[in-house]
């Protein structure tokens, strides 16, 4: 959440900023006038709770001295004031209620160096590391889903069968690959990150925290009869580790990593390359995620994007690193670089990371600080991205690693993992 100080003392500013985001002028307008309503009846409620503070004493002591009259007078004006403070209160509670409703689909500023636009053709590729456009001119690769049907090791049929669409069913070697991923990408950032396994499903005000709701409810999965909501990524549990609490300056940066799997509805991706392991409902993940200081920031957001990086660097994966424009931003992201892994069998670039910097958006939102050593208490600032995405890049490896002969050999760093060189297909 945005700190409500700077609709009202810097308008203009504000006002551009988010512009820059898609917010409409006026939304802006709406929020600054509800402000203003509001500051107007606190100060109100405020004057007439302290005149009824005032006079409800002197009631008592004109009925002591027997001025009964005196006192019914002042007690009828007194409860003229009471009826007209209810009325104020909930004008009060109205203002809050529809201050909120803005407040909380507002998204984060875009970084001052975030490139401009809107689209994914706005976005700025920084750079390329380990692809060569020649190596794939005249060599013939198959999607990762035509090749895991042949192995054995993806059933697309049974997985339809027992969820739909864009659910996965892995099998034997297949399903030992994602394990090798998810485990490779921990034992990577082991002694960086602490590991945290967190509950699966969490409670409306965590999701809230992290910006997901209410702009994304349309997105989440809801359960049926209770306050839970199955997590669209680790990052949700991950940001309410601290939620209500004060750290201590030198306990920041405070880093974690976790496993989780991860659900999200994608109502908006019908046709949009829904087949295989490129866009599913429920896929595995490993998150990262750091809490520092403003002055710590920049530092460990290149860090974890190194981090982020490593993985793929020792798969052998070619990949290239992006810097998303501001209108293709996460809600509550102020900057993010995407990483986008490139898969030959279906000849594009997936998305297997983005790392952002979310400034102090979701610590307003969750009301997580630090203590200065001055004492000063200040809103930390925080920053995710996946260690290890691992459907897509589960992909990916299938399709570098085919073969003539219809087998995949395994990248180095996971053959300890695996206990094989090579997946081959059925003898039979």
């Amino acid at each position: 959440m945005i700190d409500r100080k700077l609709i009202t003392d810097d308008f203009d500013s504000t006002a551009l900023k988010l512009k820059r985001k898609g917010v409409e002028h006026n939304t802006l307008v709406d929020a600054r006038n509800l402000l203003e309503e509001r500051k107007l009846l606190l100060q109100s409620v405020d004057e007439l709770r302290g005149i009824i503070n005032k006079t409800s004493p002197i009631i008592g002591r004109l009925i002591t001295d027997g001025k009964k009259e005196e006192a019914n007078a002042i007690k009828t004006n007194l409860t003229s004031h009471k009826v007209k403070l209810n009325t104020l209160e909930d004008a009060l509670k109205q203002v809050d209620l529809n201050l909120e409703y803005i407040l909380l689909r507002l998204p984060n500023f875009p970084a001052d160096d975030c490139p401009d636009g809107f689209t994914e053709q706005d976005n700025v590729v920084l750079r390329i590391h380990g692809y060569d456009e020649d190596k794939y001119k005249n060599s013939i690769y198959k999607p990762h889903w035509e090749i895991g049907s042949l192995l054995g090791i993806y059933d697309a049929d049974r997985s339809a069968k027992i969820s739909g669409s864009m659910f996965s069913l892995l099998r034997g070697e297949g399903a030992k690959l994602l394990r090798a991923l998810v485990t490779f990408g921990l034992d990577l950032n082991q002694e960086k990150y602490e590991e945290i396994l967190p509950p699966h499903f969490v409670r409306t005000e965590t999701l809230m925290a992290t910006g997901h709701l209410p702009k994304f409810e349309m997105e989440a999965y809801k359960l049926r009869d209770d306050d839970l909501w199955a997590i669209p990524t680790g990052e949700v549990p991950l940001m309410s580790l601290y939620r209500d609490e004060i750290l201590n300056e030198d306990e920041l940066p405070r880093c974690h990593m976790a496993y989780t799997v991860c659900f999200r509805r994608e109502s908006g991706s019908y046709g949009k390359d829904t087949r295989g392991m490129q866009r599913l409902h429920e896929f595995h993940k490993v998150e990262l995620l750091k809490l520092c200081t403003p002055e710590q920031s920049q530092v460990e957001f290149e860090s974890m994007l190194a981090d982020a990086e490593r993985p793929l660097q020792l798969l052998g994966l070619p990949y290239r690193v992006v810097d998303l424009c501001s209108g293709d931003l996460t809600f509550s992201s102020t900057r993010i670089f995407d990483l986008e892994v490139y898969a030959p069998g279906v000849n594009r670039w997936l998305e297997v990371s983005s790392i952002g910097i979310f400034t102090d958006f979701q610590a307003r939102r969750g009301n997580i600080r630090f203590r200065r050593k001055a004492g000063k208490t200040e809103f930390v600032y925080a920053l995710n991205g996946s260690a290890m995405a691992t459907p897509r890049v589960w992909a990916a490896v299938i399709e570098h690693g085919l073969q003539p002969d219809g087998s995949v050999t395994i990248p180095l760093p996971l053959i300890p993992y695996m206990g094989c060189e090579v997946i081959r297909p059925p003898k039979s």
